[in-house]
C-alpha cells in the first residue's frame, strides 16, 4: 500500500518512498512552452510551490540522471522528455530563512554555500580577474561570522551562472522557491532595511545576466506579490492565484 506524503518537500523522495502523488509534471511543458526568461509564481501556503520547484530542478539538473524517477510520467510523453538533465541548474530555498536577522542571513548564506559546493568543478584554471572574483568571493562566503550580505549581494549567483555557462557551454536554470520569505520576516522582525537591499542585490543580478540565463522561476506567497524587487526587469512574467495559467499544477487537484 502507498503511504500518504506529509510534509514531504522533494518530488524524488516522493517518487521513490512509494508515495501517493498527483502527476504535475506537464507543468515543465507549460513552462518551456512560453520562453519567458523569468517567471514569478505567487500562491498561498501549502499550495504545493516546493514540491513542484524540486520537481523541475530534478528535471533539469545536468548533474543528475533522473529517467528512473520521471518514468511512467506525462512530460515523458511529450518531445520534451529530450530535454531531461540537459542544463545546469541552480535550485535555491528560502523557506527556512526565519525568526531573527542572524538565521535569515546565514540561510540565505548557506545556500549559496550549497550551490557553490556543488559546482566547485567549474572554477578549475580560473585565471586574471575570473581568479581574483572567486577568490573575493570565496572568501566573503566562507566567513559566517558575517551577520550582512554585503560582499556577495552583487554577484554570488551571477558569478556561479557564468561559470557554470563556461564549463558546460550551455544557458543556466535557476529556480528559487520562497524567494520573499527573508522579506516577510524582515519586516516583520523590524530589520527589513538591513536586508532588502543585499538580497534583492542578489537576486535581481542573477536574473540580469541574459549571457548566462536560460530561464529563471521564482515562487512566493500572495502576500507581496507586488514588492518592487523585481520592479526595473522587462522579462518577468507574474502569475497569481486569479490567473489560469500554471493554475492547475498548485493546490488541489481532481484526477
Amino acid at each position: 500500500m502507498k503511504k500518504i506524503p506529509i510534509g514531504t518537500k522533494s518530488f524524488s523522495r516522493l517518487v521513490e518512498g512509494n508515495y501517493y502523488f498527483v502527476d504535475k509534471t506537464l507543468m515543465i511543458k507549460e513552462f518551456l512552452d512560453r520562453v519567458t526568461d523569468v517567471t514569478l509564481i505567487t500562491r498561498p501556503r501549502r499550495f504545493g510551490k516546493t514540491i513542484n520547484m524540486s520537481m523541475m530542478a530534478e528535471f533539469f539538473d545536468i548533474t543528475k540522471d533522473s529517467k528512473e524517477i520521471f518514468k511512467g510520467t506525462k512530460i515523458m510523453e511529450t518531445p520534451y522528455a529530450a530535454e531531461i538533465n540537459q542544463y545546469p541548474t541552480i535550485f535555491i530555498f528560502f523557506a527556512d530563512a526565519k525568526r531573527d536577522k542572524e538565521t535569515v542571513v546565514s540561510t540565505i548564506r548557506t545556500q549559496i554555500q550549497n550551490q557553490w559546493d556543488k559546482y566547485d568543478f567549474v572554477f578549475g584554471n580560473l585565471k586574471g580577474f575570473k581568479k581574483t572574483n572567486y577568490e573575493r568571493l570565496y572568501e566573503v562566503l566562507a566567513d559566517n561570522n558575517k551577520n550582512n550580505l554585503k560582499g556577495i549581494d552583487d554577484d554570488a549567483i551571477s558569478f556561479l551562472m557564468a561559470r557554470m555557462e563556461d564549463y558546460y557551454g550551455k544557458e543556466v536554470m535557476v529556480f528559487i522557491d520562497e524567494y520573499d520569505t527573508p522579506f516577510v520576516e524582515a519586516h516583520t522582525g523590524g530589520f527589513y532595511d538591513e536586508v532588502r537591499g543585499g538580497l534583492a542585490g542578489l537576486l535581481h543580478n542573477s536574473l540580469k545576466t541574459p549571457t548566462s540565463l536560460k530561464y529563471a522561476m521564482f515562487t512566493g506567497i500572495q502576500r507581496v506579490a507586488k514588492e518592487n524587487i523585481f520592479s526595473d526587469l522587462n522579462n518577468l512574467d507574474v502569475y497569481t492565484v486569479i490567473d489560469n495559467d500554471y493554475s492547475e499544477y498548485f493546490g488541489f487537484s481532481i484526477e
